[in-house]
């Protein structure tokens, strides 16, 4: 039966056999559809006529809808979507490539192998519960789903796929609060060995990040007769670089490790770049080193980046200038340095302290402009004086 003019064809197609020459027929059935403009053939892979006929009513309601699918979306696969992500990843140099390979690695056990359009919002809620069993952290899963949604994005941009699905992303309530006051931090580093003594005073100084700025510094960054530590641009997190003068403290952490550094190369006869190293070599691995100090000081939970948030509100208690403080830590906008700047119950008991004394010196004053208005007053007047004055005289303010 022939079908009706814009409603494409399905037929199967006719060929020459190459050997004899012979026209024949094919068996599996193709349709045949109009697209902007232009006719295009696909085969549905099925000696079924009736299969055909879905795959065509398929790609007729797709460019109805406005968006055509098409064979090569279709053959799209999850695999695809992660080979992309890692490649941008590598492509760019971005620092995060471990952090991202991790997440990858999880996503993998649910995905691996899917068509790119298999991966369907309740899918994704599956794999949500799947790792919440798995006692995951809700900040972990939204890592791992953010990876997910920069695949789909990328596909998405070179036109492997149509429509993303939707992500969603959980609420995140550990977030973490934790300071190092000055004691605690000393505490800390005496639990250190020698080699990572001096990286984590800088750190609770400076407020870099330890791993990716602090111990990649080579002495060539260090300026002491100018008084800077550099990190070059494309070395930060935000491809930008920055300076942190060096203060008193942070010159003689410094120097000391200049002295360590040249004593080691005596004795090894080695030249070593690097301003932070374990006999020579880069610092790669401190995990179980830091863990073991905060066991014997009785901080477990500590994290080395409570560092950062430390030094930013030192900065905050310093009255350092907000814009001069975020060009030292090296955060760009205002709204992420506030995350940082979280309030201690030490801040917040030295803020109720200037809070007291403000009202006592307030209340003072107060008490002196009663006492001078109310000898003004003659005897009767005093009646109609308002309650603060009343009360000043019965506290034995204002003379008789």
């Amino acid at each position: 039966m022939k079908r009706a003019r814009g409603e494409g064809s399905i037929f199967r197609e006719r060929y020459r056999d190459k050997h004899t020459r012979a026209w024949k027929t094919a068996n599996t059935w193709t349709i045949k559809y109009s697209y902007l403009g232009k006719q295009r053939k696909e085969s549905s892979g099925s000696a079924k006529r009736s299969d055909a006929g879905k795959l065509l009513q398929r790609r007729l309601s797709e460019i109805a809808g406005g968006r055509l699918i098409g064979p090569d979306i279709e053959r799209r696969t999850y695999d695809d979507l992660r080979a992309m992500l890692l490649n941008d990843y590598k492509i760019n140099a971005r620092k995060s490539l471990e952090r991202v390979e991790d997440a990858v690695g999880h996503l993998d056990g649910m995905f691996a192998g899917m068509r790119a359009l298999d991966v369907t919002a309740d899918k994704i809620l599956v794999y949500m519960a799947a790792r919440q069993a798995e006692k995951a952290a809700n900040a972990t899963i939204n890592r791992e789903l953010s990876a997910l949604k920069r695949m789909f994005r990328l596909g998405q941009r070179a036109g492997l796929i149509v429509q993303p699905p939707h992500i969603p992303a959980l609420d995140e309530h550990n977030i973490r609060q934790g300071f190092f006051e000055l004691p605690e931090a000393r505490a800390v580093f005496a639990h250190l060995p020698a080699d990572l003594v001096a990286p984590f005073e800088v750190a609770y100084i400076t407020g870099w990040r330890m791993k990716s700025e602090i111990l990649t510094r080579q002495k060539g960054h260090l300026d002491l007769h100018a008084g800077w530590l550099r990190l070059e641009p494309g070395e930060t997190k935000n491809r930008k670089g920055r300076m942190f003068p060096l203060t008193p403290e942070l010159r003689a952490v410094l120097e000391w490790q200049l002295e360590r550094t040249r004593r080691f190369e005596q004795v090894s006869g080695q030249i070593v770049p690097w301003l932070f190293h374990r006999n020579g070599q880069p610092i790669k691995s401190f995990r179980r080193t830091w863990l073991s100090a905060c066991k014997g000081t009785g901080f477990v939970g500590r994290i080395p980046h409570d560092f950062r948030r430390t030094a930013i509100r030192n900065l905050e208690r310093a009255g350092v200038a907000r814009s001069t403080a975020m060009a030292m830590v090296g955060h760009l906008t205002e709204s992420i340095y506030r995350r940082y700047a979280i309030q201690d119950e030490t801040s917040l008991t030295e803020g109720a302290a200037k809070l007291a004394a403000f009202h006592a010196r307030q209340a003072a004053v107060s008490v002196g402009e009663v006492a001078a208005a109310v000898r003004s007053l003659s005897p009767a007047a005093l009646v109609r004086v308002p309650y603060e004055l009343k009360r000043a005289r019965r506290d034995g303010a204002l003379a008789e």
